[in-house]
Order: structure tokens, then C-alpha cells, then sequence
């Protein structure tokens, strides 16, 4: 795409007015605008020019082998814009081979097959891969305090003032309490004393 010395002025003012803006004179709106009109005109005409090359070399590979100078010639014009050789394209190359133009051209069409091929993949295998969390920084341990009644509280001798009940609350009762001391039972009495008796 070439522009004009016209065209370069207004993209040149256009250019400075966005690095350092400034209110525009309406002239000067109306040529970023037609100039803006060009580029998608020029724009649109590559994409119809494109698809008509392609549809020619399609139709020039499938007249092969009588097509071979034109398939040849309308190939290396695809590859120069930009076009990635198709597996079609290579089959034809390798039917071709024996012509050293077309050995030429194949070199160089599996050499952007297989980028392509590498891209699409390195593609498809970031879309596809899960994606790992960043692991987060453990978050600083907050800081023990002591407290009164800890470790050193239970080292040191406690009074033995039993605390009186609080009203309405039963006293905790005492382990004789609840469970009194087991008596002996007293051994019968010797035999002799029976009869006696």
C-alpha cells in the first residue's frame, strides 16, 4: 500500500494532533476522514484481490500438470502476500518434483507448512491449557501474646480457700461424698462360739 505525498501530509498532521492533542480545524477533520475512506477502500480491494488469487491458484492446481508455469508463477505470488501453502499445494509440488523450479518452491512451502503447523499447535495448546495458579505468598504469622493465667500462672501455688457458692448453684460435692468409703464386713464368728451360744 502506497500513499500519496497528500495522503502523507494529512497522516503526518493527523499523527502530531494525537501526540499532542489540539482542536482541529474542520479542513483538517475532513481530510483525516477521506483518508480514513481511502485506507478501508484500499483495505477491502486487498481482501477481493487476495481471494481472487487463491481462487486462480486453485484453479491452476487442479489444471495441473499442463497449468505448471502459471501454478508455479501464481504460487510464489500467494507465498510473497503472505499465503500458507495448503497440503494440496504440497501434493502438487511432490507430483512436480522432477521440475527444478516446482523441487524449489516445495522446499520452501514445507518449511512454512511446518511454522504453521508449529503456530496453530503452540495456538490450540494455550487455549487449551490449564492454567496454574500463581501460588500466593503465605501471610505473615501474627504474633502470640501472653496471656495472664498461662503456663507460669499454673507453676505457681494456688490459696486453698474453697469459694463459697454462688446462690442458686449447687455445690460441686466431693469424691467421699459420692462415693463413700467400702466397709470391711466383719468375718463371721468361729464355729465353737455358734454352738455355744
Amino acid at each position: 500500500m502506497a500513499f500519496s505525498a497528500d495522503e502523507l501530509r494529512v497522516l503526518r498532521r493527523a499523527l502530531a494532533t494525537a501526540l499532542h492533542p489540539a482542536a482541529l480545524q474542520d479542513e483538517d477533520v475532513q481530510d483525516c476522514l477521506r483518508l480514513a475512506e481511502s485506507l478501508d477502500d484500499a483495505v477491502r480491494e486487498a481482501g477481493r484481490l487476495r481471494a481472487f488469487l487463491l481462487a486462480d491458484l486453485t484453479r491452476y492446481r487442479e489444471a495441473l500438470p499442463g497449468s505448471l508455469p502459471g501454478y508455479l508463477e501464481l504460487l510464489q505470488d500467494a507465498l510473497a502476500a503472505g499465503y500458507d501453502p495448503e497440503a494440496d499445494d504440497l501434493a502438487a509440488l511432490r507430483a512436480l518434483r522432477a521440475h527444478p523450479r516446482a523441487a524449489g518452491l516445495l522446499e520452501r512451502c514445507q518449511v512454512l507448512a511446518e511454522r504453521s503447523v508449529r503456530a496453530r499447535l503452540a495456538r490450540v495448546t494455550q487455549a487449551t491449557a490449564p492454567t496454574t495458579p500463581t501460588p500466593t505468598p503465605p501471610r505473615p504469622r501474627a504474633r502470640l501474646l501472653a496471656l495472664p493465667g498461662g503456663r507460669a500462672a499454673a507453676d505457681e501455688p494456688k490459696p486453698s480457700t474453697p469459694k463459697p457458692p454462688v446462690p442458686g448453684e449447687r455445690p460441686v460435692p466431693k469424691p467421699s461424698e459420692v462415693f463413700p468409703p467400702r466397709r470391711r464386713p466383719v468375718p463371721p464368728p468361729p464355729p465353737e462360739e455358734r454352738v455355744a451360744g
